[in-house]
């Protein structure tokens, strides 16, 4: 993959490896703390643990419990079948869970999740052509809807009353594959988008007004729609390929390109700009709002990046 050269208008940190600092020869060392899958770790002062991914394409920010959690496809199907796997990360990059879901395989299936999003105490998922969800606290299996004729979900996003949207992106050249679904509470679905202006939809979001917030792999357009799907207006990134979507709370929309490895920027009634690039398939994003930074992972190189906004 070819990055084209970009000025770094902001800060940016990946983070895939582990550390360990020496300990003074002096200074009696705590006792060694039995390791427990799907238990955070208890490591000593001197010991930061980085990474647990694999093939991570999505992160969410959990605000009530200052935690990144990571969305791991885990194997592809046709090796390891259901090796999907949620990780939590420190604010730092640490790791604070390795799996937090999928230490164990009893009643959990998680095939190959990818978009994720936080809701109503819950951790919604699409996994294939299922939406999962997962009580945020335990992280046990809540519930599941699967929905008929989906080839593969990519993202999505889950207003208030647990309406779901989420999108298919489909494949190149094939317009009937491009969709947008909602999902009622009631498990009803149905596609409310399909074919132009879509060109392989990714992220979506929704905007301060509750509206959908889509972005495309096949151009840079981002396009508003209304909860129904009449399309309200279209903006433009800078590069095309884009895969995340974050829109924070004055409106303005970061934009991050998986094909690139470009964060655009779009301010209300402005044109695009990159304020962060070099950043290898950077996925489907997440923003730290008490840090005021973006955390991408790059799904490809089992890593996640940090993004410092600044003012």
């Amino acid at each position: 993959m070819h990055l084209h050269s970009r000025p770094h208008w902001s800060a940016v940190v990946a983070l895939s490896l582990a550390t360990v600092t020496l300990a003074s020869a002096q200074a009696p060392a705590p006792p060694a703390a039995t390791f427990q899958a799907g238990t955070p770790l208890k490591t000593t002062p001197n010991v930061k643990v980085f990474g647990s991914f694999r093939f991570s394409e999505s992160l969410v920010y959990d605000a009530d419990r200052d935690l990144i959690v990571s969305i791991n496809a885990g194997m592809a199907q046709d090796v390891v079948p259901n090796d999907g796997y949620v990780s939590l990360i420190n604010p730092d990059g640490t790791v604070h869970t390795l799996k937090w879901i999928g230490a164990t395989r009893a009643g959990l299936t998680l095939n190959h999740p990818l978009g994720s999003d936080i809701a109503n105490g819950r951790l919604y998922v699409v996994d294939i052509d299922t939406v999962r969800w997962f009580d945020l606290k335990t992280g046990a299996p809540q519930g599941q809807i699967p929905v008929a004729g989906v080839s593969r979900f990519n993202d999505l996003e889950v207003a208030a009353d647990g309406t779901i949207y989420a999108t298919q992106t489909g494949v190149p050249n094939d317009p009937t594959s491009w969709k947008v679904y909602r999902i009622a509470p009631d498990g009803t679905a149905s596609a409310i988008i399909t074919g132009a202006p879509l060109s392989m939809p990714n992220g979506i979001a929704f905007d301060g007004a509750g509206n959908l917030v889509v972005v495309n792999i096949g151009t840079n357009d981002v396009h508003t729609f209304s909860p129904t799907g009449t399309l309200l207006k279209t903006e433009q990134t800078v590069d095309p390929g884009n895969d995340g979507i974050v829109v924070t709370a004055d409106g303005t929309k970061y934009v991050s390109s998986v094909r690139v490895g470009t964060v655009s920027r779009i301010r209300p009634g402005q044109k695009a700009e990159v304020v962060a690039s070099g950043i290898p398939t950077a996925a489907s994003m997440t923003y730290d709002s008490k840090r005021n930074r973006l955390v991408i992972p790059m799904n490809d190189w089992n890593a996640i990046a940090f993004v410092e906004l600044g003012q």
